[in-house]
Protein backbone atom coordinates (compact mmCIF):
# COMPACT_ATOMS: atom_id res chain seq x y z
CA UNK A 1 0.00 0.00 0.00
CA UNK A 2 1.31 3.58 -1.03
CA UNK A 3 2.11 5.92 1.44
CA UNK A 4 1.57 8.68 -0.49
CA UNK A 5 -1.31 10.73 -0.26
CA UNK A 6 -0.79 12.71 -3.96
CA UNK A 7 0.22 10.59 -6.72
CA UNK A 8 4.25 11.92 -7.24
CA UNK A 9 5.02 13.55 -10.53
CA UNK A 10 8.99 13.23 -11.34
CA UNK A 11 8.94 16.15 -13.85
CA UNK A 12 7.04 18.12 -11.38
CA UNK A 13 9.05 17.64 -8.10
CA UNK A 14 11.94 18.69 -10.99
CA UNK A 15 10.14 21.69 -11.94
CA UNK A 16 9.84 22.68 -8.22
CA UNK A 17 13.82 23.09 -7.97
CA UNK A 18 13.50 25.82 -10.26
CA UNK A 19 15.15 29.11 -8.06
CA UNK A 20 16.14 27.02 -5.34
CA UNK A 21 19.06 25.66 -3.96
CA UNK A 22 18.18 22.48 -5.12
CA UNK A 23 18.72 24.00 -8.75
CA UNK A 24 21.91 25.40 -7.78
CA UNK A 25 22.77 22.38 -6.44
CA UNK A 26 21.69 20.03 -9.80
CA UNK A 27 19.53 18.05 -7.09
CA UNK A 28 16.85 15.50 -9.57
CA UNK A 29 14.08 13.60 -8.05
CA UNK A 30 14.23 9.99 -9.81
CA UNK A 31 12.13 7.46 -9.06
CA UNK A 32 9.63 6.62 -6.13
CA UNK A 33 7.79 3.71 -4.81
CA UNK A 34 5.01 3.06 -2.67
CA UNK A 35 7.12 3.57 0.12
CA UNK A 36 10.00 6.14 -1.30
CA UNK A 37 11.05 8.52 -2.91
CA UNK A 38 14.71 8.94 -4.81
CA UNK A 39 16.67 12.12 -5.70
CA UNK A 40 20.02 12.79 -6.66
CA UNK A 41 22.85 15.73 -6.48
CA UNK A 42 25.92 16.51 -8.37
CA UNK A 43 29.37 16.24 -6.57
CA UNK A 44 31.39 18.80 -8.03
CA UNK A 45 32.96 22.17 -7.32
CA UNK A 46 29.57 23.70 -6.20
CA UNK A 47 29.06 20.75 -3.95
CA UNK A 48 32.68 20.61 -2.55
CA UNK A 49 34.04 21.48 0.74
CA UNK A 50 37.63 23.08 0.76
CA UNK A 51 39.36 19.62 0.53
CA UNK A 52 37.43 18.59 -2.60
CA UNK A 53 35.38 16.01 -0.90
CA UNK A 54 31.46 16.56 -0.50
CA UNK A 55 30.71 19.06 1.86
CA UNK A 56 28.43 17.53 4.53
CA UNK A 57 26.16 20.60 4.46
CA UNK A 58 25.39 19.80 0.92
CA UNK A 59 24.50 16.26 1.61
CA UNK A 60 22.31 17.51 4.34
CA UNK A 61 20.62 20.19 1.94
CA UNK A 62 19.96 16.62 0.07
CA UNK A 63 18.74 14.44 2.31
CA UNK A 64 15.69 17.86 3.72
CA UNK A 65 15.02 18.01 0.04
CA UNK A 66 13.75 14.67 -0.55
CA UNK A 67 12.74 14.24 2.84
CA UNK A 68 10.92 17.15 3.24
CA UNK A 69 9.53 16.81 -0.42
CA UNK A 70 8.26 13.58 1.19
CA UNK A 71 5.92 15.19 3.37
CA UNK A 72 4.67 17.18 1.33
CA UNK A 73 3.39 14.03 -1.19
CA UNK A 74 1.66 12.83 1.97
CA UNK A 75 0.04 15.09 3.69
CA UNK A 76 -3.16 16.99 2.62
CA UNK A 77 -1.96 20.69 0.68
CA UNK A 78 -5.50 22.40 1.14
CA UNK A 79 -4.90 21.99 4.84
CA UNK A 80 -1.06 22.12 6.03
CA UNK A 81 2.42 22.94 5.23
CA UNK A 82 5.21 21.09 6.20
CA UNK A 83 8.48 22.63 7.35
CA UNK A 84 11.40 21.02 8.56
CA UNK A 85 11.78 19.99 12.51
CA UNK A 86 15.29 18.73 13.00
CA UNK A 87 17.88 16.96 11.03
CA UNK A 88 20.86 15.14 11.35
CA UNK A 89 23.44 13.49 9.40
CA UNK A 90 26.37 10.41 9.99
CA UNK A 91 28.49 11.00 7.16
CA UNK A 92 30.58 7.76 6.25
CA UNK A 93 32.29 8.22 3.85
CA UNK A 94 34.17 10.98 1.65
CA UNK A 95 32.87 11.25 -2.16
CA UNK A 96 34.85 13.04 -5.01
CA UNK A 97 32.66 13.06 -7.86
CA UNK A 98 29.12 11.54 -9.74
CA UNK A 99 26.11 12.06 -8.33
CA UNK A 100 25.13 10.96 -4.86
CA UNK A 101 21.53 9.32 -4.52
CA UNK A 102 19.57 9.67 -1.71
CA UNK A 103 16.42 7.44 -0.74
CA UNK A 104 13.63 8.53 1.71
CA UNK A 105 11.45 5.92 3.85
CA UNK A 106 8.86 6.95 6.22
CA UNK A 107 9.96 5.79 9.84
CA UNK A 108 6.54 7.48 11.06
CA UNK A 109 3.79 9.51 9.86
CA UNK A 110 1.67 11.05 12.29
CA UNK A 111 -1.17 13.50 12.43
CA UNK A 112 1.61 16.79 13.17
CA UNK A 113 5.36 15.31 12.72
CA UNK A 114 6.55 12.76 10.42
CA UNK A 115 10.14 11.10 10.50
CA UNK A 116 12.30 10.09 7.28
CA UNK A 117 15.17 8.18 7.33
CA UNK A 118 17.31 9.06 4.41
CA UNK A 119 20.75 7.09 3.07
CA UNK A 120 22.62 8.75 0.58
CA UNK A 121 24.53 6.55 -1.68
CA UNK A 122 27.72 6.66 -4.23
CA UNK A 123 27.73 5.67 -7.93
CA UNK A 124 29.19 2.57 -6.37
CA UNK A 125 26.25 1.87 -4.37
CA UNK A 126 28.37 2.61 -1.11
CA UNK A 127 26.89 4.36 2.41
CA UNK A 128 27.76 7.71 1.97
CA UNK A 129 25.66 9.27 4.66
CA UNK A 130 22.63 8.60 6.92
CA UNK A 131 20.65 10.80 8.09
CA UNK A 132 16.86 11.16 9.94
CA UNK A 133 14.91 14.23 9.00
CA UNK A 134 12.01 15.34 11.32
CA UNK A 135 8.86 17.36 9.45
CA UNK A 136 6.68 19.53 11.42
CA UNK A 137 3.42 19.18 9.71
CA UNK A 138 1.82 22.67 10.76
CA UNK A 139 -2.24 23.48 9.99
CA UNK A 140 -2.51 26.36 6.47
CA UNK A 141 -2.42 29.97 8.57
CA UNK A 142 -0.60 28.96 11.62
CA UNK A 143 2.80 29.77 12.43
CA UNK A 144 5.53 27.09 12.05
CA UNK A 145 7.23 26.24 15.44
CA UNK A 146 9.71 28.21 16.88
CA UNK A 147 13.19 26.77 15.21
Amino acid sequence: MSVWRQTPDIDQLNAMQKNTIGEVLDIRFESVTDDSLTASMVVDQRTHQPYGLLHGGASVVLAETVGSTASYLVIDTSRFYCVGLEVNANHLRGLRSGRVTAVARPVHIGRMTHVWDIRLTSDDGKTSCISRLTIAVVPLGEEPPAR
